[in-house]
């Protein structure tokens, strides 16, 4: 895939030409060199998805890890702005295949947003053509030998999460991201469901957006809820990863594209970086 073919992604059905037949055993070849690969959804959007996979992928970059981080959200890619990184073109290297964006400190990540000339452009493709970009995302790039490759999937369960489930050889599993919100547990149900219903091992729920410590008081106040994902993945018989706390700090690194486990002092790292490793010892523990 390159630029020129998404030169006008607002015409509808898009300009994207898929090669050929990538086939699961083009793809299945150019990622023999990931050792691991993670999954993040969510039922709906609004939940933290992005931030959730952003974090972990630096977090695992940090643990000494070789990570790469593929945005699969076509129409609302957000991973750029949350790492801080301009949308610029993609380059391909000498054998004509895309070379991903290095991001510091040793990220490799690949988004549509670098293929969209105006940020504020949108996609509008219909499913084959969404199908055909992701092909392309996963046979096409140049990912080359990584420990964790992790993929940001749009919220629900419709085209993106369907064919990156069928296309993804082995995955490892899914961390599955909810607010406390009854409307969210709803959805995220049926995201258990739906990767029970293809295959796709469920590493576990993190609960996001869960309590807001007063700066006033330092009284906790549960602004959506208290103990629904604790209990949805109890009755659904998995893990439960942890809470992450609804935090400005969260949004305001965000908003400024800086990770923010990589901010000195934060009390939400700690709590970040042992979820991280739950998932790191869920993964290892199947190999």
């Amino acid at each position: 895939m390159s630029a020129e073919t998404c030169s006008n992604p607002g015409a509808q059905g898009g300009a994207l030409t898929a090669k050929g037949a990538a086939g699961p055993e083009l793809i299945r070849k150019n990622l023999a060199s990931v050792k691991h690969k993670l999954i993040v959804m969510s039922g709906k959007g609004g939940v933290g998805k992005s931030t959730v996979a952003v974090n972990l992928a630096v977090s695992l970059v940090r643990r000494g890890c070789t990570v790469g981080l593929l945005d699969a959200d076509i129409h609302g890619p957000s991973v750029p702005k949350l790492l801080g990184v301009p949308n610029l073109p993609l380059n391909t290297n000498q054998a004509g295949r895309i070379v991903p964006m290095h991001v510091p400190p040793g990220l490799k990540v690949i988004s549509m947003a670098f293929l969209l000339g105006n940020r504020d452009a949108p996609v509008i493709w219909r499913g084959p053509v969404k199908m055909g970009a992701l092909k392309q995302f996963l046979e096409d790039v140049e990912w080359g030998e990584l420990d964790y490759l992790i993929v940001d999937l749009p919220p629900g369960t419709g085209d993106e999460p369907l064919s990156i489930a069928q296309l993804i050889p082995s995955p490892d599993g899914t961390v599955i991201v909810t607010t406390p919100q009854d409307v969210a547990l709803l959805s995220v149900r049926k995201s258990i469901n739906f990767a029970r219903a293809v295959n796709l091992p469920v590493i576990g729920i993190i609960e996001n957006m869960s309590g807001l410590t007063c700066p006033h008081c330092g009284k906790e106040i549960n602004v959506f809820g208290d103990g629904g994902p604790k209990e949805a993945a109890k009755e659904m018989s998995i893990p439960y990863l942890g809470r992450l706390p609804l935090t400005p700090a969260i949004a305001k690194h965000g908003d400024a594209g800086k990770p923010f486990v990589s901010v000195p002092n934060l009390g939400v790292v700690d709590v970040f970086e042992q979820i991280t490793e739950k998932i790191v010892s869920s993964v290892e523990r199947k190999r």
